[in-house]
Formats: C-alpha cells, structure tokens, sequence
C-alpha cells in the first residue's frame, strides 16, 4: 500500500497543478471517488489518499487550510462505509 501511495502523490500533483491552471474540472475528486470504488474494501489506500489529494488541494486554494483534507476524508469514508454496508463481493 505504500508503494501505491508513493506512485499515487505524483500523479495527484500533476492533476492539481492541470485542474488549477487550465482545466474547470475537478479531476482530484474524480480520482479519489474512483480509487475508493475499485479498490478492495479491506484496504484503507482510498482514505489515505484522499488525505494527501486534500493536502495538495489546500496548498494550491486560497480556502482555509483543512478544508479539502475534510471534504475527501468525507467522501473517502462515506464511499467505504456505503460499499461495505451494502454491497457484495
């Protein structure tokens, strides 16, 4: 798992610096939402990185820090909770 995150911090900093500077989408958010779906539910990679997706999104907003840590760590848990509560695999 942490060779997985260390692959994935890259990745959310290229995304970041595309979704600030040219593209009006949300793309970190997309990402987060994706990883927590396909991945299994034991593991807990989905939560971590949308903490450290929200720690680059509060670097590079002008919101309180906090805010995007927050706001992935909800979603992240929220997708986790909901697919192991009410679905099968």
């Amino acid at each position: 798992m942490f060779k997985k995150l260390l692959i994935l911090i890259p990745v959310f900093y290229l995304l970041i610096l595309l979704q600030t500077t040219l593209l009006p989408l949300n793309l970190i958010l997309i990402l987060v939402i994706l990883i927590n779906l396909f991945e299994k539910q034991e593991n807990y990679l989905g939560v971590f990185s949308g903490l450290s997706a929200g720690f680059f999104l509060d670097i590079y907003s002008q919101r309180p820090i906090g805010f995007y840590i927050l706001i992935l760590l909800i979603t992240a848990v929220l997708i986790k909770t909901i697919l192991k509560k009410y679905v099968r695999i």
